[in-house]
């Protein structure tokens, strides 16, 4: 697949701009269920946002932050933001109060866009640079501190502004440049160190672009869901940025999106694409596939005959479109490895899916697709995207395993206020040095295999990467969860399972009787898992973790947390 789309700069800006001539009476985005916004109206919101902003003493440079939860309000305050030249600091809405508090005292934010549900974590802060909240669902509040303003009058200004500009056009953005910084990006990570990622206007379309020309095709007519959060740049790139390129309608969720709320909204607005992380796939494969072989005997016996399960699977496969509103083209899945398993079954069953691999660091794809690419191995990211260097520095001369290091224009400008820590991934030559461990096929498709800090070194010299025993552990139908640990020299898991299944599996036997059960469970856990692994990684213990494991925005568990 090539396609030549191109801007007249690699700003945002310009980005904005350009879908505005090309499709200004076309939807645009919107809540789901309801009326959405045409680029033209969006186009409009957005401009009278940035004046006002600049009457209210916004300038090139200065920080906004925003924290909340994804709304077409989020989308027009981030591009008024960047029209000015000021730079968006979106702040993911399941961080602590202590976190968003360093996040606004750090990127020394001037104005905050929020909601009321997280109104409470910001009213107490003091010492910071803020000047105002305004708040995105409109919410009103009273506080000593802060001047609270909701959206809706604050776009009334807007309004009565350009009705005094008799040529909407003249209002042109900010003198930005590709090499203007557009985001900083706080990172939760898994190791407990967050970064503050200063991304630039070029970093963010020199991926979209790229999407776009070489990886995968959208036309105007479709619709995206988008269930991530806007303030990671997955969603922010692949959910919002590509869409806009294209002329799509982007189609927000409003509410947690659980199987018969995401069934409802699919089953009305019809996405073609939706960005997910692999915990939503997986979920589905353990639910829909793996619990009708378990439960259906005779199902379990014609899957036995050659040709069938492939029938079989189709079926499926079709019936997890129609769940998806029937029209889906592509589940873009990304942030976190998928289980292999469950890959296995979206494979053969034909499911429309595309795997990508990247960091905030890269803004973020450094691999995925391109779509309709046959060699591309289940297990792999697909191919690094055209544009991007990546290499393996130091591979294991067994394996081939070793840091996944590259190059690109998506790389990031640097860690902001943190020179030493950028060094530290950054060289002369623009290599990033990724953290992730991971090799190449002969077809040029690359594997991630874990982070290099996760790999657990054995007093016998060999090297163990967790996540792949847990890629084993977490196809068993029992397992929500899992975590592999070092602990005294020895492997333990700790496993979060599925107690829901447990539940209807025990109706009607005593406490002590699910507790034997589930006993029973995580030792057939032991006996299934060991056999599958080398004498050097097995598993000593099979510990139940009994609540889900602490995540991060794209559901990687935090490490950091756990570590015994």
């Amino acid at each position: 697949m090539a396609r030549n789309i191109s801007l007249r700069e690699n700003t945002i800006n310009c980005l904005l701009e350009t879908s505005v001539e090309r499709y200004g009476s076309r939807p645009a985005l919107g809540m789901a269920l309801e009326r959405p916004l045409t680029y033209g109206e969006l186009f409009q919101q957005v401009t009278g946002m940035a004046e006002t902003l600049r009457k209210e003493g916004v300038h090139k440079g200065d920080r906004i932050a925003i924290l909340g939860e994804n709304s077409p309000h989020w989308g027009i305050a981030c591009l008024a933001v960047m029209r000015i030249g000021a730079i968006v600091v979106p702040i993911l809405p399941d961080f602590p109060e202590a976190d968003i508090h360093h996040i606004l005292l750090d990127s020394e934010a001037k104005i905050l866009f929020t909601t009321q549900k997280q109104m409470d974590k910001v009213l107490g802060i003091r010492d910071s640079k803020l000047l105002g909240v305004i708040t995105l669902d409109d919410f009103r509040a009273e506080s000593d501190l802060l001047p609270v303003e909701p959206i809706s009058n604050f776009i009334e200004r807007a309004r009565n502004f350009l009705r005094q500009i008799p040529d909407k056009i003249g209002l042109r953005s900010a003198d930005v440049s590709a090499d203007d910084i557009a985001s900083i990006i706080y990172t939760s990570g898994t190791s407990g160190h967050s970064k503050a990622v200063m991304l630039s206007h070029g970093n963010f379309i020199s991926n979209v672009l790229t999407v776009a020309n070489h990886i995968l095709e959208v036309l105007p007519e479709w619709t995206f869901l988008s269930i991530l959060p806007l303030s990671h740049s997955y969603e922010f790139t692949l959910g919002f940025l590509f869409p806009l390129l294209n002329g799509a309608r982007i189609v927000y969720v409003g509410k947690m999106p659980t199987p018969t709320v995401l069934e409802k909204i699919c089953k009305m607005e019809k996405p073609q694409i939706i960005p997910a992380v692999p915990l939503i796939m997986e979920k589905i494969y353990k639910k829909k596939v793996l619990a009708a072989f378990e439960k259906k005997r005779l199902l379990k016996m014609i899957a036995r005959v050659p040709g069938l399960k492939m029938k079989i699977y189709r079926k499926i496969s079709d019936k997890l479109v129609d769940f998806f509103g029937g029209e889906l083209r592509t589940m873009a899945i990304g942030g976190a490895a998928i289980n292999r398993e469950a890959e296995m079954f979206l494979k053969k069953s034909g499911f429309p899916y595309l795997i990508g691999y990247g960091l905030t660091e890269t803004a973020p794809l450094l691999a995925g697709g391109p779509w309709g690419d046959a060699t591309i191995a289940v297990g792999s990211t697909g191919k690094p995207i055209p544009g991007v260097e990546i290499r393996i520095d130091d591979p294991d001369p067994r394996s081939g395993i070793g840091e996944i290091v590259a190059r690109g224009p998506n790389v990031m400008m640097g860690y902001y206020k943190n020179p030493e820590a950028t060094r530290q991934v950054l060289d002369g030559e623009g290599w990033f040095r990724t953290g992730d461990l991971g090799n190449f096929d002969k077809a040029g498709n690359l594997y991630i295999r874990g982070r290099s800090k996760n790999m657990i070194l054995m007093s016998n010299g060999e090297n163990i990467y967790p996540e792949s025993i847990e890629d084993k552990i977490n196809s068993c139908m029992h397992v929500a969860e899992s975590l592999v640990v070092e602990s005294g020299g020895r492997l333990e898991a700790l496993v979060y399972l599925d107690y829901d299944l447990i539940d209807e599996e025990t109706r009607g036997r005593t406490q002590q009787q699910k507790r034997e059960y589930i006993d029973e469970l995580l030792q057939r856990l032991k006996e299934t898992i060991n056999p599958q692994l080398s004498a050097f990684a097995q598993i000593t213990r099979f510990i139940e973790h009994k609540e889900p494991f602490q995540k991060t925005a794209t559901s990687k568990i935090k490490r950091y947390l756990y570590s015994r």
